[in-house]
């Protein structure tokens, strides 16, 4: 590789590095939308509980990739609400199933709306074809950074 393609290489990246940090001020925003009482870490525990099903502790920390102590606490405060039961898992008594309430379902579904009515607001001047490259790129992204193979994911 000559040195200016290894330049212009090294200019994508730093402009990629700067577009990803405007990916989270998009986060951000769109997390205003949300029902009040429902943090984005909380509608990201409904989301991956609801998409995935019933689960332990810490397959939930392994699909949000964060430490199990910080899933805990958004656990906790998901739970404090009702919108998660934590029951005994019946082939391990010392592990907790979660498990959606009803309660969980209705808010998860009043966020989605939030979220997915705020994204057509902001990009109603975008064509269906851009969203859809959209959408492709940012799943081929995650896609490049995933260390354990999931299902697409989605919204909130």
């Amino acid at each position: 590789m000559t040195t200016q393609a290894t330049a212009d290489q090294s200019t994508r990246y730093e402009e990629l590095a700067r577009r990803l940090t405007g990916v989270g001020a998009v986060k951000r925003e769109l997390a205003r939308h949300l029902p009040a009482e429902c943090p984005p870490g909380s509608a990201a525990v409904l989301t991956l509980i609801d998409r995935y099903g019933d689960m332990r502790l810490s397959r939930l920390a392994d699909l949000m990739a964060i430490d199990i102590s910080v899933t805990s606490r958004h656990v906790a405060q998901v739970a404090d609400r009702g919108w998660i039961t934590r029951d005994a898992d019946p082939g391990d008594g010392r592990c907790r199933i979660l498990r959606l309430t009803p309660a969980g379902s209705a808010l998860l579904a009043e966020a989605s709306a939030r979220y997915t009515e705020a994204l057509e607001r902001a990009l109603a001047d975008w064509s269906a074809h851009d969203i859809d490259v959209l959408n492709s790129l940012l799943a081929r992204l995650r896609s490049s950074f995933r260390t354990t193979e999931l299902p697409d994911e989605g919204t909130p």
